[in-house]
């Protein structure tokens, strides 16, 4: 994977080639934005720059380097992912126990999600993390000499998921690493790693991609239409991964969306009507039936759906791209119910039941709590 193959970022691609030119090589970096932007693309095409720097360009030295890493099996090239214990790896899962998942996931999509990657692993329904066990990875393969003699590349894909024991214990690492040593993080929230570590990086915004970008890509690398792709890329958001699941009728927003309008409505009637209020807690233990993963995207979802339907009702149209698929619920009826009166109290309460399962909460209770929560703000008039 080179620069010429990522969606977009033309001035963050120039930058990294500038770095290598010069010299100018930060020994820990944090890339930090949303995955479906480029994070993993970027840091691989960066990694490549830097490993076949050392060789003539279009020697056979050269096209060996660019073609291992190309197939994720450079020597001096190193991955670390969130991983967790299922049907294969019982015990002390490590990311090198998932290599051969790994490189499936990065030919299939480089663009994908952690929970595309879960399901990859088949423990979509747990939270995977990288754990202090990770660590003693890291030391070891990092200690070892860089096999082609030039740099030796760690990439930490979704270091927000490594523990504080992982953290405090790679921190030395950070400090002071060994020559030629490059450490990539990549995040989504950088704010979960912790302080020490990020202090210590040079970082490295990743935006969204314009919706241009996406249909660009949609239309050179896929067979759908140019007016196909100016709508997926609409509803994407920035989000080349999430388009590629519009696009293949799989996305899980689909789900949600049934999940959300069966709450909705639930919530609606639930105004002295028992039989409405029996629905809302069936409706709560079936979500908390699911993974927690799933219930983090679904909470997630919701968040971004009431922004939506508060845009919508303030007249901003040219800033609302969500389409809802079912003919039965509009966003435009749905949209004066929420307003300046309850939208924060409502995003509250989501953005509450978000913390609480990634802590682990009991999933019933934090349902079916903000299921009532939600009866009472959705009823609630705007006063102007």
């Amino acid at each position: 994977m080179d620069f010429s193959e990522i969606i977009g970022h033309t001035h963050i691609k120039n930058h990294l080639r500038t770095t290598v030119q010069q010299g100018r090589i930060a020994h820990a970096q944090l890339f930090h934005g949303p995955a479906g932007s480029g994070l993993l693309p970027l840091a691989i095409a960066y990694a490549r720059e830097l490993l076949c720097s050392t060789h003539e360009e279009g020697s056979q030295a050269y096209e060996r380097c660019a073609r291992n890493v190309h197939q994720f099996t450079h020597p001096d090239l190193h991955f670390v992912y969130p991983v967790n214990t299922n049907d294969t790896v019982k015990k002390n899962a490590v990311s090198s126990l998932f290599m051969e998942e790994w490189r499936n996931f990065l030919n299939e999509n480089p663009y994908g999600s952690l929970f595309d990657w879960f399901q990859q692993l088949g423990i979509e329904n747990k939270q995977g993390n990288i754990s202090v066990l990770e660590a003693e990875d890291i030391s070891k393969k990092l200690a070892l000499k860089a096999y082609e003699g030039g740099f030796k590349i760690m990439i930490v894909w979704m270091a927000d998921r490594m523990n504080t024991e992982c953290s405090n214990k790679i921190l030395k690492l950070v400090e002071e690493p060994p020559e030629k040593t490059v450490l990539l993080f990549l995040a989504e929230d950088s704010e979960q790693i912790i302080n020490t570590i990020r202090s210590r990086c040079q970082l490295l915004q990743v935006p969204l991609l314009p919706e241009s970008e996406i249909a660009k890509a949609l239309v050179s690398k896929t067979n759908v239409s140019e007016s196909e792709a100016l709508r997926i890329s609409r509803q994407a958001h920035g989000d080349y991964n999430k388009a590629l699941h519009i696009l293949s009728k799989d996305n899980e927003d689909l789900v949600f969306e049934e999940w959300f309008v069966a709450w909705v409505r639930s919530a609606f009637k639930s105004k002295g009507n028992k039989k409405a209020i029996q629905d809302l807690l069936q409706w709560s233990e079936k979500v908390a039936g699911k993974g927690r993963e799933t219930q983090k995207n679904f909470l997630q979802y919701c968040i971004e759906l009431f922004r939506q339907a508060l845009l919508k009702n303030y007249g901003l149209d040219s800033l609302v791209y969500l389409e809802t698929q079912d003919p039965k619920f509009s966003l435009e009826k749905f949209a004066p119910f929420v307003h300046q009166n309850n939208i924060y109290e409502i995003l509250k309460g989501l953005e509450d039941a978000l913390y609480h399962v990634e802590r682990n909460g009991n999933a019933k209770i934090i349902f079916t709590d903000l299921s009532i929560q939600l009866t009472r703000l959705i009823h609630k008039k705007e006063v102007i």
